[in-house]
């Protein structure tokens, strides 16, 4: 990682891509680098009221934005992104149900007998001061005070073999993973299968319960902070997590089980590697010590992490102590 720190400010003039794989960069980072920008919510900006319908005034869902070549990173590598800083850039949010999307409700891959559910909106207070987002029901006058805890829904890479993936699909590559611990502070590391990784991110939540069960978040606009860093010769088959105390591996697949398995096993695959322990050994201290919570389950592919308490660990970090250095950065660049 480079000793200076530079860092790019970036300005998208509309939110126009909305996949992984597909598009030109939009500009290169150097690894070390810090990159500040505006990542708009999912619907693009134009729900602005409980009365505005998603299916009315959204073409597409979640905008992200880039794609950010990183220069030096080669399939087979690892990119490491760390959000130094995710701030709300407005005070209100917006969440919505809708008619077949959400895990209490039929899809096109669930068939029910029952009516759709109403498509109905939500508006959010956030007060940044605070700490809180505000919660208005919108058939009574019950309202609630709910801890403010931003987040990035969608994080990923260009995926392999030339694919092309809608944003709101997650997968090996990142993609929608609607995982709440994608907050300010931790480094998510991705496989790198084209050359310049090509990163983009988007999807802001003011915040989100696990399994963001209705499908939606608090959506807001966030402007976002982060640093990158390629780590060369070390590939990475999921998207893993890393915070100042954990570890987190993280499946994407149908059935939910299957999800479940695979971020399990990735994880006890990490602990392998970072220990030197036995495989059904590594295997057992998981089941024992680790913790699972759903992302999403209610996308194309559900979502499922892994976590386990770095303590248990003797104090592992992953890939060299790179989180550490990229959290280092907070300190220089405010």
């Amino acid at each position: 990682m480079t000793q200076s720190i530079s860092v790019v400010d970036y300005a998208q003039d509309e939110p126009t891509l909305y996949t992984f794989g597909g598009a030109e960069p939009v500009t290169m980072l150097r690894p070390g680098q810090v990159l500040r920008t505006v990542a708009e919510d999912c619907f693009s900006g134009a729900v602005l009221t409980v009365d505005d319908l998603p299916s009315k005034v959204c073409e597409l869902f979640n905008p992200v934005v880039g794609p950010f070549y990183v220069q030096g990173a080669e399939p087979g590598d690892t990119l490491a992104v760390h959000l130094l800083s995710l701030d709300p850039a407005r005070d209100w949010g917006m969440s919505a149900t809708f008619p077949h999307f959400g895990a209490l409700t039929a899809t096109h891959t669930t068939a029910m007998l029952h009516l759709p559910l109403e498509e109905r909106v939500w508006q959010y207070d956030i007060d940044r001061h605070a700490g809180v987002v505000r919660y208005h029901a919108r058939r009574s006058e019950y309202t609630v005070e709910l801890p403010l805890d931003p987040m990035l829904g969608t994080v990923g890479v260009a995926p392999a073999g030339g694919e092309v993936r809608y944003s709101i699909v997650p997968d090996a590559h990142g993609g929608n993973l609607d995982v709440p611990e994608l907050r300010a502070g931790t480094t998510l590391y991705l496989g790198v299968n084209v050359p310049g990784a090509l990163l983009a991110f988007g999807d802001g939540h003011a915040r989100q319960g696990q399994g963001e069960v209705c499908g939606v978040g608090v959506e807001c606009a966030m402007r976002v902070t982060l640093a990158v860093d390629v780590i060369k010769g070390v590939a990475t088959p999921w998207p893993r997590i890393e915070t100042d105390h954990q570890l987190m591996s993280i499946g994407a697949a149908r059935p939910l089980e299957d999800a479940y398995r695979i971020s399990q096993r990735d994880l006890v695959d990490w602990v392998v590697e970072l220990t030197g322990l036995d495989v059904l050994d590594a295997y057992q201290l998981v089941s024992q010590a680790g913790r699972a919570a759903p992302g999403n389950v209610c996308d194309p592919n559900y979502t499922m992490h892994a976590a386990i308490d770095t303590a248990v660990l003797r104090g592992a970090t992953g890939y060299g102590g790179v989180h550490r250095r990229l959290r280092a950065l907070a300190g220089a660049v405010w």
